[in-house]
């Protein structure tokens, strides 16, 4: 067993230059962030500096939280660099401590960054987001948030299920403008279309300006009026139209069984949630993936091939995460599996190079 003052120093070690360089990336996406608000809103007689300043601080944590994983990769094969150059390693190999050994405190220091990361820093990125679209839409729409992307809205109610389509939406989704509805017998017949200028949500039912109602059995017929039962819930509507990175990982799985209960689709909620579980498990991937590529250098040489070799190793990690969380996304895949996949072939594949080097 490797000894307590190892144990922290390397502790310690891992953990400043991880959070060193997620600070660095975190700064870097502030600046970058704060240059492009200042132009958008160079027209927008809202906009001061210093609030643009403020609304740049609420959207980084969302985003820099993105860039985790490479934050852990670039931190910890810098400090493998670090040990590496200082004979630290070569010491430690030479009293006789394996890379499984040395590799138990930096694993234990990622583990507890990312579950400090999905239970703390998630929430607080969640409501700095949600305040952040706030401000964003006072500053570039008036304080009127319209989203012009069709939507579409499966429910149920006490008369049978029905589909809404919607050209626009205001007032986070509460209010639909050009609004086409399928509406369908208990028995899952259809019933009846509806096409409307408006609808409106209201305690328990859908109410339909300038209605037009076509069914199989009756000439289209004109209503000022139409209204249509629900079971849903502004809070419901509202979540059917956030992103999944703006809701913290505490409300996502009373938010998906909710959604589920109304009719509507909660895969990219459950995908979320699963993502998060999985972080600290390809945090970890990460740091074997580092060390599997950090601890050749001053044994074989060649520092600017393998320090490539790893970037890329991380990026393509990245990207099969992104393509596997399409499938989960699109149906095709089980939310778990879509979201532990990629994690878990990246722990297996790093502990396999690294048993090759250390263990033939």
């Amino acid at each position: 067993m490797v000894g307590w003052t190892l144990t922290r120093y390397l502790a310690i070690r891992f953990a400043l230059t991880i959070l060193a360089v997620f600070a660095s990336i975190f700064t870097l996406i502030y600046l970058v962030d704060f240059v492009e608000m200042l132009r958008r809103s160079s027209g927008s007689p809202n906009a001061s500096a210093s609030l643009i300043a403020y609304l740049c601080i609420l959207r980084v944590p969302a985003i820099s939280e993105q860039v985790l994983p490479f934050a852990v990769l670039a931190g910890c094969m810098f400090a493998f660099v670090n040990l590496s150059r200082r004979l630290e390693l070569v010491v430690a190999r030479a009293a006789g401590v394996s890379v499984w050994q040395f590799l138990t405190p930096p694993a234990m220091i990622v583990l507890a960054i990312g579950v400090f990361s999905i239970t703390v820093y998630n929430p607080i990125s969640a409501w700095a987001k949600e305040q952040a679209d706030r401000i964003e839409t006072d500053i570039f729409r008036g304080g009127k948030s319209v989203t012009n992307t069709s939507m579409w809205i499966r429910q149920r109610s006490i008369d049978g299920q029905a589909i809404l389509r919607a050209e626009q939406s205001s007032d986070n989704g509460n209010r639909l403008s050009t609004v086409s509805v399928i509406v369908y017998n208990p028995d899952g017949s259809f019933q009846e279309r509806v096409d409307a200028a408006f609808a409106t949500l209201k305690p328990g039912f859908w109410e339909l300006k300038d209605a037009r109602i076509v069914s199989l059995d009756e000439e289209p017929q004109f209503h000022e009026t139409y209204l249509l039962a629900t079971y849903l819930t502004p809070e419901q509507v509202t979540q059917s139209f956030v992103a999944p990175d703006a809701v913290s990982f505490w409300r996502l799985p009373d938010i998906s069984w909710r959604t589920e209960q109304a009719g509507l689709d909660a895969t990219r909620y459950r995908l979320r949630h699963q993502t998060l579980l999985a972080r600290p498990l390809m945090l970890l991937a990460m740091l074997l993936i580092a060390a599997a590529f950090s601890l050749r250098f001053f044994r074989f040489g060649g520092i600017a091939r393998t320090v490539a070799g790893g970037v890329m190793a991380g990026f393509v990690l990245y990207v099969t995460t992104k393509l596997v969380g399409d499938l989960g996304g699109a149906g095709l895949l089980s939310a778990p599996a879509a979201a532990w996949t990629p994690a878990f072939l990246g722990t297996l594949l790093g502990a396999l190079v690294l048993l090759n080097q250390e263990d033939g």
